[in-house]
């Protein structure tokens, strides 16, 4: 697996992450014994970033982590973790806390359910709009100088709140989603990252499942992508006929079409590292082998014809998902609005 840097400092990880949500979490029933099978074959294979957060499953995704990892060398896992999302005994949603005594609130809980004494990357889920971003920051730069986080990361944030963190600490990656459908981040974000020497992990790679090549309209009951704006109606339809246009693309490079998505997403730089949400150990495998597929500028512009930047239909969120994201609070910064 080849590596590549991220953030100031020059923290070395694997060029795909495994994000770990869909194990615990939003996307439906998943098998636990797969899901831990999923993690040891990235591990076998020299993934070494891992992406969970403490309120996936309210804590269940950290404690699969730590059953997946039990028994492996600590230093082959690069764990990223974002906190701050609040959870009520029903699943639902109740608001961001990202005040300085709760960073090292949730951070203790973290540690505990990890089964570890520091992690790699911690970043809040979103900026909490009633703490100022550096309270937030300088209470995970002291919890970095205590030796319990490693790196301070971020997620959906703002060039301006990115400016003001990287002033209090160095930021080693903005967590943001980044893919064929969602490219508002080259508008200000990815610019002012590079400015700044920081990193970008690209999670929503395959646009939860939209670029699969694989998507089925018969979905689990609790699965949360039923109510965003790209999977419903008309969207969906316009979606996925940008998803065939890129079928013949991948026929012609001998791939499938989550390759040629996740290919793109890695041809963007070596600063940017796409998570990929593999839950079975088949779709891992199919995602790994991006890696060595060659794309070469006539292939990218083939894709970006295929799929112009522009023309995806729908928000990523519902309206009350996109209304908390400092990405696209802050004007020129990630407005991607869509269609429909």
């Amino acid at each position: 697996m080849d590596t590549r840097a991220l953030g100031p400092r020059g923290l070395r990880v694997s060029a795909l992450g495994l994000g770990c949500m869909g194990m615990s979490d939003l996307y439906g029933a998943a098998d636990e014994a797969e899901s831990v099978a999923t993690i040891h074959a990235a591990l076998d294979a020299g993934v070494t970033l891992f992406d969970t957060g403490d309120f996936y499953g309210t804590g269940h995704n950290e404690l699969l982590l730590r059953d997946a990892l039990r028994g492996r060398a600590r230093e082959r896992a690069v764990l990223s973790v974002k906190f701050g999302a609040l959870r009520d005994p029903a699943g639902g949603w109740a608001g961001t806390d990202a005040r300085p005594a709760a960073v090292r609130n949730f951070l203790a809980y973290t540690l505990r359910r990890l089964g570890t004494d520091y992690v790699d990357i911690y970043r809040p889920a979103r900026v909490d709009p009633a703490v100022p971003i550096e309270d937030t920051v300088g209470a995970m730069a002291d919890m970095v100088k205590a030796g319990y986080v490693r790196h301070v990361g971020l997620s959906e944030v703002g060039v301006d709140t990115l400016r003001r963190a990287h002033a209090i600490h160095p930021i080693t990656d903005v967590q943001a989603e980044y893919s064929l459908f969602s490219r508002g981040i080259e508008r200000g974000i990815l610019p002012a990252c590079r400015a700044l020497g920081v990193g970008i992990t690209a999670y929503g790679v395959l646009s939860r499942g939209l670029l699969s090549g694989h998507w089925s309209r018969d979905r689990p009951a609790r699965d949360f992508r039923a109510i965003l704006p790209r999977f419903r109606g008309d969207n969906l339809d316009r979606n996925l006929a940008l998803v065939d246009a890129l079928r013949p693309i991948a026929a012609a490079k001998g791939a499938t079409v989550a390759q040629v998505a996740i290919g793109w997403a890695l041809s963007r730089g070596p600063d940017v590292v796409p998570l990929i949400g593999a839950r079975r150990r088949d779709r891992l495998g199919e995602a790994l082998a991006a890696v060595d597929l060659a794309l070469d500028e006539e292939a990218l512009a083939s894709i970006e014809r295929a799929v112009p930047a522009d023309a995806v239909a729908g928000d990523r969120y519902h309206a009350a998902g996109m209304a908390v994201l400092d990405s696209e609070r802050q004007s020129g910064v990630g407005d991607e609005t869509g269609a429909g």
